[in-house]
């Protein structure tokens, strides 16, 4: 799968696990968090894979095996030059055909992407389903880590300050979003990081998704 592919996918739909900024109202007032973890997500045209047999075929008396990625569950750390972040999943399988044992292989992709178009990395594992005799169904469990680099997710201070400053109910400003300047915006979209994941479709397989 493409690199723009993968960044046109991000737009279309995520589903979100972690979160990396994040807003909450206190006694004391309106206050607001900025972390530079990376958002865990997985692309949502992306989150499941058929196989057919014959391989070549699309009618739906042809499919083989069905797999989908959910339960993500994201770690972060901040520690160091370098942010590491951790992602789990859970991947779910059914199959038609239950007769024998059988181990079906599918690649998924981590992609970390930055200003939520530009894709800084893409690695690509496989991982193992393996059906027991008379099962139809199946799970493994997926990882990804990403590094993100600390100083090109750090915001500038002076935009930090406007977005985690307190503002009370009351104040002149206080229902005022920061992220309406734009020099705010642009600045936060900048050191926005994503860890995409989804399986690594063949075009051919991104279109069957797109269009069924």
């Amino acid at each position: 799968m493409s690199k723009s592919k993968v960044a046109v996918a991000a737009l279309i739909g995520l589903s979100i696990a972690g979160c990396s900024r994040e807003g909450e109202i206190t006694s004391t007032g309106i206050i607001t968090h900025y972390s530079a973890c990376p958002s865990v997500a997985i692309v949502a045209p992306t989150g499941d894979i058929t196989l057919f047999n014959p391989p070549t075929s699309r009618d739906a008396a042809a499919i083989d095996v069905v797999a989908t990625m959910t339960n993500v569950r994201s770690s972060c750390n901040e520690a160091g030059e370098n942010i590491q972040a951790g992602a789990t999943f859970d991947i779910q399988a059914r199959r038609s055909d239950n007769r024998g044992a059988r181990e079906v292989v599918v690649p998924y992709y981590a992609s970390v992407v930055q200003g939520g178009t530009s894709v800084v990395s893409k690695s690509v594992t496989n991982v193992v389903l393996r059906f027991a005799d008379g099962d139809y169904r199946a799970s493994a469990t997926g990882a990804a880590n990403a590094s993100v680099n600390r100083a090109a997710a750090t915001l500038p201070e002076d935009i930090r300050r406007q977005i985690t400053r307190e503002r009370r109910p009351g104040d002149a400003d206080a229902a005022i979003d920061p992220m309406s300047d734009p020099a705010v915006r642009a600045a936060v979209q900048r050191a926005s990081f994503e860890v995409l994941l989804g399986f690594n479709l063949t075009p051919e397989q991104l279109r069957y998704n797109a269009t069924r």
